[in-house]
């Protein structure tokens, strides 16, 4: 069916079925940024605005944001970058970065993607530094040769491919430092610094050219998008009818009348002054990034956030697996979520009708370091022995309930089953469930041995013929379950 540039038609488009059973993916983060691997150490990058606000943008954890960081005067990767590199321009990294890349082995990035249970990869192919990852056509008028010569989103597409995973490609279209390489300090000068003039006819060159050549089946854009919804929606109509398979995220505002007020001084400075305000009289309205609703996407994406219920729309959270995307020298496992803390998120999303991008920052060599592989393989193990719960499920009537010893517990369900999710490591003959009445046969997927259910006033209680032995997140299925509450 074709779809036409307008949205009527784009959202009459349904969610393709790979994306809504696929449910776990990766994202990865990697460019020149990934040499000096730097950034401020404040928490996440919502801490950095409520401790620091008049320098937020600069502070932040994101070692992908360092580009900027560099330009603030007094930051500590201002004086990271001076004590290490002296005066040398952030544009000095391009060399060694693809000189480093002798050994990547993008076959290798597959297989490890693959047995961790991925079933999307999505790239970062130009982050906010507007370095990109493949030998554009497109010439970008402030900054000659600003590319890969090395074509790193091709090998990696095949690659993914080869592997039987989907390929998914992410654009900074909201911002572009190589086209305004003003120091940005503030929340006023970050909205405000989407590039006017001739950036909007190169993102759209850009991402139609990326489209041609890699055929991603998702389109993640960050930030915002440079041009009008008109423009936009044809943009829309066409990569669809290119891509039957291809989705796009929610990150896609256009420009307007009081977007382009932020590009003067003055009005960021008005800005600024309310919404600092507002977070000192607000301290819990910054918990993640959940970004405004747009009139067309396929999902919506909370960034290091959760939804609290289940959602009719389709989601999914990203989040690296540390405060930063891009990989951070300074990183010891302490600064690493633990895995029970990023597989239970997964969970809890998908009970929720919501998928996880979990994002890896390799070295500047390609090396994945060995936090995150390790985190990767715990999910490879968890999904592998579990994920029938997981591929091709869908939220249950409700998503939530607890033990009676208070560890939470998730639903999905698929075929008939429902699958209940204890976000804990259960020990023992038994476990007590409140809020939430289930009969039915039951198994547990991880040896399939048998699972007698039944009620207790307004208690399931589930009684286990080999008893549970403290593993994280058990699944038991109940097969032919009906509820009775």
């Amino acid at each position: 069916m074709t779809v036409t540039p307008d949205l009527d038609s784009l959202n009459a488009r349904a969610l393709p079925r790979w994306y809504d059973e696929a449910k776990f993916g990766i994202f990865i983060h990697w460019g020149l940024f990934s040499i000096p691997a730097f950034a401020a150490r404040l928490g996440n990058i919502t801490d950095a605005f409520k401790k620091d606000y008049d320098r937020a943008v600069a502070m932040t954890p994101y070692t992908e944001w360092y580009a900027n960081a560099i330009k603030v005067a007094g930051t500590p990767s201002a004086e990271f970058h001076r004590a290490n590199y002296g005066d040398a321009p952030y544009e000095a990294f391009k060399e060694p970065f693809l000189a480093g890349l002798k050994n990547w082995d993008a076959a290798a990035w597959a297989e490890t993607f693959r047995d961790a249970g991925a079933k999307y990869v999505v790239l970062v192919t130009k982050h906010h530094d507007g370095f990109c990852l493949w030998p554009s056509a497109v010439e970008n008028p402030k900054q000659k040769n600003w590319f890969s010569s090395r074509d790193i989103v091709g090998e990696l597409a095949r690659a993914v491919r080869a592997a039987g995973l989907k390929f998914g490609l992410y654009y900074s279209g909201g911002i572009d430092w190589s086209f305004n390489r003003e120091p940005l300090r503030t929340m006023g000068d970050f909205i405000g610094s989407v590039p006017g003039g001739r950036y909007s006819a190169y993102a759209d060159a850009q991402i139609r050219e990326l489209i041609a050549r890699y055929e991603p089946s998702v389109l993640w854009n960050d930030i915002s998008w440079p041009a009008d919804e008109r423009h936009l929606f044809h943009l829309f109509a066409d990569y669809y009818n290119a891509a039957p398979d291809g989705v796009v995220n929610d990150r896609w505002r256009t420009v307007t009348w009081k977007s382009k007020l932020l590009r003067f001084k003055f009005m960021r400075r008005r800005f600024d002054t309310r919404y600092k305000d507002y977070i000192a009289k607000n301290p819990k309205a910054l918990e993640g990034i959940v970004p405004p609703p747009v009139p067309h996407s396929d999902f919506r994406t909370p960034e290091y956030a959760k939804l609290p219920a289940i959602s009719a729309k389709k989601w999914e959270s990203t989040r690296g697996m540390s405060h930063s995307f891009g990989f951070n020298r300074n990183d010891a496992e302490a600064d690493y979520a633990p895995f029970e803390t990023l597989l239970g998120d997964f969970l809890d999303g998908v009970s929720k009708n919501g998928n996880l991008l979990l994002n890896v920052g390799p070295e500047a060599d390609g090396t994945i370091p060995t936090p995150q592989m390790a985190r990767l393989k715990s999910f490879g193990a968890w999904l592998r022995a579990n994920g029938e719960a997981v591929y091709g499920a869908r939220p249950w009537t409700q998503a939530e309930a607890v033990t009676a010893d208070g560890m939470p517990v998730r639903f999905t369900q698929k075929n008939g089953a429902i699958y209940l999710i204890v976000l804990g490591s259960p020990s023992g003959s038994e476990i007590r469930l409140r809020n939430g009445t289930l009969e039915g046969n039951g198994r547990v997927l991880a040896d399939e041995s048998p699972v007698n259910v039944h009620l207790e006033g307004e208690d399931t209680i589930l009684n286990f013929v080999s008893p549970l032995k403290g593993e994280f997140a058990p699944v038991i299925a109940i097969e032919s379950a009906k509820s009775v509450s």
